[in-house]
């Protein structure tokens, strides 16, 4: 292994001057700088595919320019020693002889292959950190050239050549910040699809605001998609070093697995373990044989699955049919899943779900979600307006649960209705942050509004035989409805007054 000291520039090739004129000074101009890559292939590849092409370069190209960072900066401590500069220990990460970005990019045919190659070297090199994030998108996809020419491939790379993307260009969270505005826009483009591996930002820092994770604290999602849950709790314990080991998640689509890895990369954190697998079939992430328990577990799992391993759950190993078997509907498996990874003491839970898990009374899930009110651990309810998830008609919801309740909230309930909490928009509804700020303030405050929220016992809740909706606690302001001859008569007089007003009018214009 061994990589120049120096940014070597080849003939033909943007100068150091040209990539310091186009470096962008805030995450959205970098992101209209990648973006731009998903327009020099959109045609040949749909706009549901563009994450699989321009993640895995976009993380390439990251991980090439960090290496050379840490290259320079060793040469420089060095005294402008090379071997030393090219010494494992000090690179994130290992990358083999002839597998640099600046390799490919002097490479002028089969393009694809090279990357493919590249990538899969990378991966070999780094088993503990890179296994299985690159390659998983790679070979079919950028070997066909009837979709990818290499003409359209070197396009790319010269595109993605253009700036720098290490460290000291863009720092961790300005470069995540950018990926994520990435990933909202194919959630747009993509929009059924998109649930899979995007939850609304919004949504994500109202569960891990009210979970309040700290540093030191583990935190676990067992459905990650791209890793949004798990970045924002790290982005609300201030990227402490106490979070180094501590971060946790498991998906079962292989390619958001990966991209959860890269997302976590490119957000800077460190030391985090995304195992790829069906949890509710083999769960990857134990202790002892056992499920690995946690401070904070929260998830937003895929809505009502079916085929999810029901047969199988009458004998989970695991204990995780505590509650019961739901069934065909695979929403309460989910819950039950987290409820055994919560840690004793500490352990809380955020999940959301679908708003028929809060009343659905068909199969199973009546008595799973009464033995769940039974336990003692559900300490509030909130819904959630239309319209505010990508790629699902159904109306959201969250539930908290936790381990040990503050003393004012043990054998209560809060019910938060906050299905006019949002703000209107044309295609998507949103949670902007005077939205996110009214949910939250409802859920510290703990207390009965009217239209808003109350503070129900278990007593209330068994005597409507434990449906969990909000709206049937909730008192309404009930508007007076005035009677039906008080409303005609207004109507008669506004009518004859405008009869009125029309006779004169004519009169006036005919005169």
């Amino acid at each position: 292994m061994s990589r120049r000291k120096t940014q070597d520039t080849e003939p033909g090739l943007f100068s150091d001057t040209e990539l310091q004129q186009t470096t962008p000074h805030d995450a959205h101009e970098l992101y209209n700088f990648i973006f731009e890559a998903c327009n020099i292939i959109r045609g040949p590849v749909s706009q549901d595919n563009f994450k699989d092409y321009i993640t895995p370069l976009l993380y390439y190209k990251r991980i090439s320019d960090v290496y050379d960072e840490e290259t320079q900066a060793a040469f420089d401590y060095s005294g402008g020693d090379e071997d030393y500069a090219s010494l494992p220990e000090m690179h994130r990460f290992v990358i083999p002889e002839g597998c640099h970005w600046d390799d490919i990019r002097k490479r002028s045919e089969n393009l694809g292959a090279a990357l493919v190659g590249a990538m899969r070297k990378i991966e070999l090199a780094n088993p503990d950190t890179l296994y299985g994030v690159l390659s998983i998108f790679s070979a079919q996809k950028w070997t066909d050239k009837s979709v990818l020419s290499d003409g359209k491939i070197r396009d790319l790379i010269e595109h993605m050549s253009k700036r720098r993307l290490g460290n000291k260009d863009y720092p961790a969270d300005l470069m995540g910040d950018a990926y994520e505005i990435l990933l909202k826009k194919f959630a747009d483009d993509s929009k059924a699809k998109a649930g899979e591996f995007y939850t609304p930002r919004s949504v994500v820092k109202l569960l891990v605001n009210i979970l309040d994770p700290q540093p030191g604290e583990t935190v676990y999602d067992p459905a990650c998609g791209s890793g949004g849950m798990l970045i924002e709790a790290v982005h609300h314990m201030h990227n402490d070093d106490l979070c180094c080991g501590s971060i946790f998640g498991q998906e079962k689509n292989v390619t958001n697995a990966a991209i959860a890895k890269m997302n976590l990369f490119l957000h800077g954190a460190a030391d985090f373990n995304i195992m790829q697998g069906d949890t509710l079939r083999d769960p990857k992430i134990l202790q002892g044989g056992q499920l690995a328990t946690f401070d904070c577990v929260i998830a937003n799992p895929p809505f009502s699955l079916k085929d999810w391993g029901s047969t199988a759950w009458d004998s989970d190993k695991y204990g995780r049919n505590m509650w019961g078997n739901p069934g065909e509907i695979a929403d309460y498996a989910w819950i039950e899943h987290m409820v055994r990874s919560m840690k004793p003491g500490s352990g809380r839970l955020a999940v959301v779900m679908p708003q028929g898990v809060l009343f659905r009374s068909q199969g199973k899930e009546a008595e799973i979600r009464k033995n769940m009110v039974e336990s003692g651990l559900v300490e509030a309810v909130v819904t959630l307006g239309e319209k505010l998830f990508y790629g699902t008609g159904l109306s959201p919801c969250f539930l908290i649960l936790r381990r040990v309740m503050p003393q004012d909230h043990s054998c209560k309930i809060l019910m938060v209705d906050g299905t006019t909490i949002f703000t209107p928009k044309r295609a998507q509804n949103v949670l902007e942050p005077k939205d996110v700020s009214r949910l939250f303030q409802l859920y510290k405050d703990y207390k009965s509004e009217d239209d808003y929220s109350a503070v129900v016992t278990l007593d209330d809740v068994r005597a409507k035989d434990y449906n969990l909706s909000p709206s049937a606690y909730v008192k309404y302001h009930e508007e007076e409805v005035e009677p039906y001859e008080v409303v005609k008569a207004r109507f008669m007089n506004a009518y004859n007054e405008m009869k009125q007003r029309e006779a004169e009018f004519r009169q006036l214009i005919t005169t």
